[in-house]
């Protein structure tokens, strides 16, 4: 199995990549991107990037069938979103699986996917910041990046983001 899959439908104008994971805010992002695709005529990738777990690595077949089972994990996810996002949006988004540190895999799968032209993460509405993603693209990197990144509130809920969009 390679450390990356891609399913890609053909991109119609812009395209969005959000990245799913399994948080709340998640959730927020996505309707977010489905919307803006949804009414701009742009395409949509949904990414889901698998982390390592470091702690495994001495236990070559555990690590390998962990790592099949969050893949596995990560196809059931995407396609659950992508089934939603058809509903509400008519929308077939592609699906992306990396595995790799996040920030990483968010990164090379801008720079791999040329189509790709807005990056949108989910900001949580926690106490402890936004997240450590949002912090180091929407911060730290954003600007060297060759896309802009939409940072959606977390607390947000389905009609703020559809008025928004």
């Amino acid at each position: 199995m390679d450390n990356n899959q891609e399913n890609s439908a053909p991109a119609k104008g812009r395209k969005f990549l959000v990245v799913v994971d399994d948080t709340q805010e998640c959730r927020v992002a996505v309707r977010f991107a489905g919307r803006r695709a949804q009414r701009t005529g742009a395409s949509l990738v949904l990414l889901r990037v698998i982390v390592p777990d470091p702690s495994h690595t001495h236990w070559l077949a555990v690590e390998e069938r962990m790592r099949e089972e969050a893949f596995d994990d990560a196809e059931v996810l995407l396609q659950d979103i992508a089934t939603d996002i058809n509903e509400w949006a008519g929308l077939v988004p592609a699906v992306a699986i990396r595995q790799g540190e996040i920030k990483d895999e968010v990164l090379a799968q801008i720079e791999e996917d040329s189509g790709v032209d807005v990056l949108v993460l989910a900001a949580s509405p926690g106490p402890d910041g936004p997240g450590p993603l949002v912090t180091a693209l929407a911060g730290k990197l954003s600007g060297s990046m060759r896309v802009p990144v939409t940072v959606v509130p977390g607390n947000l809920n389905d009609a703020q983001v559809d008025r928004l969009t």
